[in-house]
């Protein structure tokens, strides 16, 4: 079984919401076992609307709706639908109850138009909307099944999930799922990615995988299909550990919702350790990406933006010789800084960011170029110099993901203070 979705609503065609239905419809529908292929965006338009529903019948056994069904005269797609089937429409009596209850417990006149809410297609089953007004629909006309959901997704999904899953359930009982693995990396491009997983992508059958960029950073998604969860993941656990033999020490965690930030939070309490950070370019961003992570209080002791020389000397103690003989922007100054901010705040990590995102070069370093010391106790002090390419903010952005980076490879070497562990 296959399905099409059908957003309905000039607004996502300018662009004034997202399309959020369409990928938790199809989430929702893979985990079924069933295919969507193809999504279709139509504006409130009845002859756009009618060609999008034919096209979708050529091509698919469920065509879901969302959008469309509610009590204004651009909410065309109930009547579109009927017209098209050749079916009439009715007053669902629970759907028109529910309504006037509602107004009435507002203590609001209800407007003759919010009786269309409760409108369905003749033979529809109505699916209740517990969170909202306008009645769903499903039907099955001519070996074809039609399903239409409200547009709002706090109506829509609870719709899905409490009226809608029960029923395709009896379809597809026998049905494969899908079940995805996100693998989330850091420090490889998407093309040299791609090159090293060439064999496993040229020769993917089941599971198959799939990379995609992101801001600063890369994913690849592994898919399995079989009847059961568990067979999905164990034939995901054999291909992740393939795909981490190759770009393993990328990796930096799973999900489509981690972050760097989460996995060095947890490592950092998973290790007792306490870490500070010294900021130049970067003006505090790298400690308010920590802090926008709950949990940290105890490792995350506080730190220092140190944006001009002055501060670099006066507050943190960098060396006068120091930034006279080399530079703010320098190997010498990156590892004075995160030894000084360490010394400081008496913490086990300090890390220093010094560099010039941009516009423009200065005293002849060119924009991106960027130094971020690391000092750690019982270890010698380093710094490590980049060159990122992009805007201003970007390369911000990009050093900061550098740093948590560097901080995340650094306490997976380090031993566990916690003696829980």
């Amino acid at each position: 079984m296959n399905a099409e979705i059908i957003a309905v609503g000039t607004e996502l065609l300018l662009g004034q919401i997202v399309n959020s239905n369409a990928s938790y419809l199809s989430s929702e529908l893979a985990s079924l076992g069933i295919d969507v292929f193809h999504h279709t965006v139509v504006g409130d338009n009845d002859q756009r609307l009618k060609e999008a529903i034919e096209i979708a019948e050529q091509r698919a056994d469920v065509i879901i709706f969302s959008g469309g069904l509610g009590p204004t005269k651009d909410d065309i797609t109930k009547q579109v639908l009927a017209e098209h089937l050749g079916l009439p429409l009715r007053i669902d009596g629970k759907t028109e109850q529910h309504i006037t209850e509602y107004f009435g417990k507002m203590k609001r006149e209800m407007s003759t138009n919010n009786q269309l809410q409760a409108v369905v297609i003749e033979g529809t089953t109505v699916l209740n909307n517990r969170t909202g007004l306008a009645a769903g629909m499903y039907l099955e006309h001519d070996n074809k099944k039609y399903i239409l959901l409200p547009g709002p997704p706090n109506e829509l999904k609870p719709m899905f999930k409490d009226e809608v899953i029960p029923i395709l359930s009896v379809w597809t009982e026998n049905s494969k799922i899908l079940v995805s693995r996100v693998l989330r990396l850091f420090g490889i491009g998407e093309s040299q990615l791609a090159e090293i997983l060439d064999d496993l992508i040229e020769n993917q059958t089941n599971p198959t995988i799939a990379t995609y960029a992101g801001n600063n950073e890369v994913s690849i998604r592994i898919t399995a299909k079989e009847k059961t969860t568990k067979k999905c993941n164990q034939m995901l656990d054999v291909m992740e550990n393939r795909v981490r033999d190759f770009v393993g020490d990328y990796i930096y965690g799973t999900g489509s919702d981690t972050s760097l930030a989460q996995v060095v939070r947890d490592l950092l309490i998973d290790k007792d350790y306490r870490i500070t950070a010294a900021e130049s370019l970067t003006g505090g961003l790298f400690q308010s990406t920590l802090v926008n992570i709950p949990g940290l209080s105890l490792n995350f002791i506080g730190g220092l933006v140190s944006y001009s020389e002055g501060v670099k000397e006066n507050v943190l103690g960098v060396a006068k010789k120091t930034i006279d003989h080399y530079g703010v922007v320098s190997y010498e100054c990156a590892t004075e800084m995160a030894d000084r901010i360490k010394e400081m705040f008496d913490a086990d990590i300090g890390i220093s960011f010094t560099g010039y995102a941009g516009p423009k070069e200065i005293d002849g370093e060119k924009a991106g170029s960027v130094w971020i010391g690391l000092a750690v106790a019982g270890k010698e002090t380093t710094a490590y110099h980049y060159h990122f390419a992009k805007d201003r903010n970007s390369n911000r952005q990009r050093t900061v993901l550098t740093g948590l980076d560097l901080v995340r490879r650094l306490l997976l070497d380090l031993p566990s203070k916690n003696v829980n562990n």
